[in-house]
C-alpha cells in the first residue's frame, strides 16, 4: 500500500525523484531554496525593476545635444544659419551649463540682426546657478532620490521575501526529517512482534504457550503495520511538500527519496541562533518603513522647496571667430553677459498642500515603525521563551523514553524467560514508543522554534542567506 501511494504521488506530481546519495541536510535544502525558489526569483527581478526605474530617473541629467538649422528659401533675403547647442544639467544645483557653435552666411532682416555672424562662427559658453528655489533641492534630485530609495525598498522586500521562504523551507525539511523518524520508530515496533511471532510460534509447536497467544500477537502486528503505514503516508507527504523547495538547477521541484533520510534526530539541530537585541534594525521589513520615511523626507523637502522665492543667475561668454561678416565688426570683440531672474508665489496652495501631505505620511510612517518595533521584540521575547520551554520539554521527553526502554526491555526479557506477561510486554514496548515519538516531536518543536526565531530576528546565517 505504501509503495502504491507514493507512485501515485509520483505520477500526480510534476517533480523528478532526486537520486540516491548521501542523507539530505538543510543546508543542501536552504542553498536551493535560496537558488531557485520562484518567490524569490520574482522579488529579484523586482528589484532589477526598480533599478530600471533608477536609471530612468537618472536620464535627467543626461546631456542633451540639438541642432538647428534654417535657410530661407525665397524672398528678398537669403541668410542660412545654423546652431548646435550641448546642455548639461548640473547635479548639485538646480541649474545647467551649456556651450554652443553658431554660423551664418547671406543676409538677415534687421528683426533677425542677432543671427549675423563672423565668417568662422560663433563659440558660446553659459550657465544658469539656481540660488534660493532648486539650489538645496528640485525635482530632478527628488526623483532620483526617491528612485534610489525604491530600491532600497525593493532589496528590503526582497530580502523580507527570502526570509519567509527559507523559513518555510526549514519547516519543510524539518517535517520530512520528523516523519522519516517517526517512521524508523514504528518500523523497530513492528519488527519486535514480527520476530516474536516465530519465537511464539515455536513455542506453540512445543506445548509451551496456547494457540491464542499466536492469534493475539498477530492482532497486535496488524495494528502495528497500520501504524507504521500511515507514517509511510505521512514520510511521503512531507517529501512532496518538501520538493517545492529542493529543485535542481533548472528551478524545476525533486521528490526526495527515503533512502536520502538522515539516520538520527542530529538533522533537527541545523540552526543553532540565538536572540539579537538589535532585531529591529536588522529586519528588512523595519528598513523598509526608514527608507520610505526617508522618501517622504525628499518629497517634504521638495515641497517647501517650491514655496521659496525664484532667484537665478545666468552668465553666459561668445566670441566669434575668423574673419568680419556681413553683420559687421560689432561681432569680434568678446561678449559677456549677466543677468538675473526673479520670482515669488503668492499663494502656491499646491505647495502647501504637498508640505502637509508629506508631514502626514512622515507621521504615520513613524507610528508604523515604532509600532513594528514593539512587534518584533515581543515576538522575539517570545520566542525565546518558547524556545527555553521546548527545550525543557524535550528533556523531560529525552527522560522518559530512556527509562520506557529500560522497563520495556526487561519485561522483554522477562517474557522471552517465560515469566513474563504478554499483554504487559506489548503495552511496555507501545509505551516506549510513544515515549520515543514524543521525544522526536520535541525535537521538531525546538527546530520550528529556532528556526522562526532565525526569521524573527533576520538571521540570514543561519537561514542561509549569507551571500
Amino acid at each position: 500500500m505504501s509503495r502504491a501511494i507514493l507512485f501515485l504521488l509520483a505520477a500526480l506530481c510534476p517533480v523528478a525523484a532526486l537520486a540516491q546519495g548521501a542523507p539530505l541536510t538543510l543546508d543542501d535544502v536552504l542553498r536551493s531554496s535560496a537558488r531557485a525558489a520562484p518567490q524569490i526569483v520574482e522579488a529579484l527581478a523586482r528589484v532589477r525593476q526598480a533599478e530600471g526605474r533608477a536609471l530612468s530617473a537618472d536620464g535627467a541629467f543626461d546631456t542633451v545635444f540639438e541642432v538647428d538649422a534654417r535657410s530661407r528659401v525665397a524672398g528678398y533675403y537669403d541668410g542660412s544659419v545654423v546652431e548646435g547647442r550641448a546642455t548639461r544639467p548640473l547635479t548639485g544645483n538646480g541649474g545647467y551649463v551649456y556651450g554652443g557653435y553658431r554660423a551664418s552666411r547671406g543676409s538677415f532682416p534687421i528683426y533677425e540682426d542677432q543671427a549675423y555672424t563672423n565668417r568662422l562662427g560663433e563659440a558660446k559658453v553659459g550657465a544658469l546657478f539656481a540660488l534660493l528655489r532648486d539650489r538645496v533641492i528640485d525635482e530632478r534630485r527628488t526623483r532620483r532620490q526617491v528612485a534610489g530609495g525604491d530600491i532600497d525598498v525593493a532589496r528590503f522586500e526582497a530580502a523580507m521575501v527570502a526570509i519567509g521562504v527559507q523559513r518555510r523551507a526549514v519547516d519543510a525539511y524539518q517535517t520530512w526529517v520528523a516523519a522519516g523518524l517517526r517512521l524508523a520508530a514504528y518500523r523497530d515496533l513492528l519488527a519486535l512482534a514480527e520476530r516474536r511471532r516465530g519465537a511464539i510460534a515455536r513455542q506453540i509447536t512445543l506445548g509451551a504457550r496456547p494457540d491464542i497467544l499466536l492469534t493475539e500477537n498477530d492482532q497486535n502486528l496488524v495494528r502495528r503495520r497500520a501504524l507504521a503505514v500511515r507514517a509511510e503516508q505521512d514520510l511521503a507527504t512531507a517529501a512532496n511538500a518538501l520538493s517545492f523547495y529542493l529543485r535542481d538547477d533548472a528551478g524545476a521541484p525533486l521528490l526526495v527519496s527515503a533512502e536520502r533520510l538522515p539516520s538520527d534526530a542530529g538533522a533537527l539541530d541545523g540552526l543553532p541562533v540565538a536572540a539579537n537585541g538589535a532585531a529591529p534594525v536588522a529586519r528588512p521589513d523595519y528598513r523598509a518603513i526608514l527608507a520610505r520615511i526617508d522618501q517622504s523626507t525628499a518629497r517634504l523637502m521638495l515641497a517647501e522647496n517650491d514655496l521659496a522665492p525664484r532667484l537665478d543667475l545666468r552668465g553666459e561668454v561668445g566670441k566669434d571667430l575668423g574673419t568680419i561678416g556681413l553683420g559687421g565688426p560689432s561681432r569680434t570683440p568678446l561678449d559677456a553677459v549677466v543677468g538675473f531672474r526673479f520670482s515669488v508665489p503668492l499663494q502656491n496652495r499646491a505647495a502647501k498642500g504637498r508640505v502637509a501631505e508629506a508631514r502626514a505620511e512622515i507621521d504615520a510612517l513613524t507610528q508604523r515603525s515604532r509600532l513594528l518595533r514593539d512587534q518584533i521584540a515581543v515576538e522575539v521575547e517570545g520566542i525565546v521563551i518558547a524556545v527555553g520551554a521546548t527545550e525543557r520539554l524535550a528533556g523531560i521527553a529525552e527522560e522518559e523514553q530512556r527509562l520506557a526502554e529500560r522497563l520495556a526491555a526487561a519485561e522483554r526479557r522477562r517474557f522471552e524467560l517465560g515469566s513474563g506477561d504478554f499483554f504487559l510486554v506489548n503495552q511496555r514496548e507501545e509505551t516506549a514508543t510513544d515515549a520515543r515519538v514524543r521525544l522526536i516531536d520535541a525535537q521538531a518543536r525546538i527546530a520550528a522554534a529556532r528556526a522562526e526565531l532565525a526569521a524573527a530576528t533576520a538571521d540570514r546565517t543561519a537561514l542561509g542567506l549569507a551571500d
